[in-house]
Formats: C-alpha cells, structure tokens, sequence
C-alpha cells in the first residue's frame, strides 16, 4: 500500500491552478509573482535540457524528429525545428489550445539558457556519470516544466500539445506527455534520426517526472490559495 501511495503522482491529470497562477493564459497584465514564477521555471526547465545534452548520451526526442525530418527534406536542423514546431502549434486549434507570453518566453529564456549555461555544464568521461547526469537532467526538467506550466501564462508548443491530450482523453499528464514523447522518438528513429539511451530515458520519465513536480508543488502551496 505504502508503494501504491509513494506512486499515486502518476494518477495526476490536469495543471492545478494555485495561489500564483494566472486566471487565463492570455493575460496581458498578470502578477509580477506569477511572472517571475515562470521565468524560474522556464530557466530550470532550459538547465535540466541542458544536462541532458552534457551527458552525451542522445539529445531529446523532438530533436530526434527534427534530425528525422533533416534528412527527409536537406532542411537544416534548425529549420526542422522551427516547421516542427510550427506543425505541433497548429495542432493545438483543434484541441482548443491558448497561447500566452510563457508560449513566447518559453523559446526565448531556453534558448539563452542553452546559450549560456552549456559551455559550464559537467562533461562526465564515464558512461554511468554520463547516464546519472541524463537522468538528473530529466528531473530537473521535470520541475521546471511543473513551475511554468503552473505560472498558467501559456504553454510552449510541446507542453500544449500534452495539456490539450491530456483534456481531450482523461488520462494521467505522466502516460500523456511519455506517449508524445515515444512518439517523436518512433517517428523521428524512422525518418533517420539518431537515438542514444539518453534520449529513450528521456521519453520514458520526462511524463513521470512531470506529474511529480506537479504533485509536489500542489501539496506544497495548495494551502495559500
């Protein structure tokens, strides 16, 4: 029973909506607090990427499917990116999908925190620091995607996808955001992208992961609202 309990984070469906979050992710004039709540969590979210492609061990499903789709087309990875991207925002109309300044932010403050942060990463030398390192790297995402998504000031396109999935069937965010992520990783490992272990762990615990910094900044500040 104490294992059932310990796990019952996997069962959380839905972002919780707390004492700093925005009362809709289209706010022009929201709380400085909710703000600054999303720029630490989209700072943690870019760092824990940022681990994961220290490690060496596979850069992140999506990218898999940009490389994917790079060979397909001659496209370079960044416009790859960019169309996959853009391919994940136009599926959010149908799943009914509100973009806000976090959709903006979420690419601007990740790609500075690549910018900066990575050239000070840890580079482990041996292969079980380098999987230790991964899987931090998944964590630490994991708890910045909880803060921002939180923050309720719109998703990046990733996360909306995951919150529109999540709405339209019912299921736990973990099972929702780790069947996306198999998902990029099949579809782009098809198309002729580069799959390592870091990425496969990635897929697996990012949804987990997750959940749990949904659940525990639930029980955390649920109080204050």
């Amino acid at each position: 029973m104490k294992v059932l309990s310990s796990l019952s984070f996997l069962s959380v469906k839905g972002i919780p909506s707390l004492s700093w979050s925005s009362p809709k992710p289209l706010n022009l004039r929201p709380d400085l607090v909710t703000v600054l709540l999303l720029v630490v969590g989209l700072v943690i979210f870019g760092l824990g990427e940022a681990l994961l492609i220290a490690a060496g061990t596979g850069v992140s499903p999506w990218t898999v499917l940009a490389q994917g789709v790079s060979n397909k087309t001659g496209w370079s990875i960044g416009l790859s990116t960019f169309i996959v991207s853009l391919t994940v925002l136009v599926l959010w109309w149908p799943l009914k999908q509100v973009p806000g300044i976090g959709t903006i932010l979420n690419a601007v403050i990740i790609a500075l925190v690549f910018e900066f942060a990575l050239p000070y990463m840890p580079r482990p030398e041996t292969y079980l620091f380098q999987i230790l390192l991964a899987i931090s790297g998944v964590l630490v995402t994991g708890l910045g995607g909880g803060i921002y998504l939180i923050a309720n000031l719109g998703p990046g396109p990733r996360d909306g996808l995951m919150t529109g999935l999540q709405q339209l069937t019912n299921f736990p965010i973990a099972w929702v955001r780790s069947g996306i992520e198999l998902g990029a990783v099949i579809a782009g490992w098809t198309l002729g992208g580069v799959v390592g272990l870091g990425t496969v762990l990635f897929a697996l615990l990012i949804g987990p992961s997750v959940a749990l910094s949904l659940f525990v900044l639930t029980k955390m500040f649920d109080g204050e609202k």
